[in-house]
């Protein structure tokens, strides 16, 4: 087996990654255009992430945010975005790396990314993300296909 110096699944990840980064950044400058709203899974064990206490209890394990209408300062660097939720009429500021990131979606228009565990990423390297693409609104069609980059990948 011939062995993969370049590391393509890592690029491949942290490119989607940037498309993350873009959407926020975009989001944080100009707002959420139209009916765009993102569901936001993260890793609440991972490195760097600051949530409170509260939260942490809550969501041991795994936390899915939505950025729709009641966010606020939302902040995009290059490894961590932060933004001001509110949960029980309480304001908390959650800051999370893209690393955390689990899986990203805008149901608006069926775009949906997923990443592998953080876990993994420190040892062995796991498949890279995952993509799904606009799939039409009809009810009726299938659901969006989640296509593995692996897929193209030469064994």
């Amino acid at each position: 087996m011939t062995v993969d110096h370049i590391r393509y699944d890592i690029l491949a990840r942290e490119a989607l990654r940037g498309v993350v980064r873009t959407v926020l950044e975009d989001a944080a400058k100009n707002g959420l255009p139209g009916e765009h709203h993102f569901f936001v899974t993260f890793d609440t064990r991972a490195e760097g992430v600051a949530v409170s206490q509260r939260l942490r209890a809550q969501h041991p394990a795994e936390m899915t945010i939505v950025l729709q209408h009641q966010f606020r300062a939302l902040e995009v660097r290059d490894d961590t975005f932060s933004v001001i939720l509110s949960f029980q009429n309480r304001a908390e500021r959650l800051t999370i790396p893209f690393v955390a990131v689990a899986t990203f979606a805008d149901p608006s228009v069926n775009f949906g990314l997923q990443f592998e565990a953080v876990a993994s990423e420190a040892t062995e390297a796991p498949p890279p993300a995952q993509i799904s693409g606009p799939q039409p609104a009809d009810p009726e069609r299938p659901a969006a296909e989640i296509v593995a980059l692996d897929k193209f990948r030469k064994r």
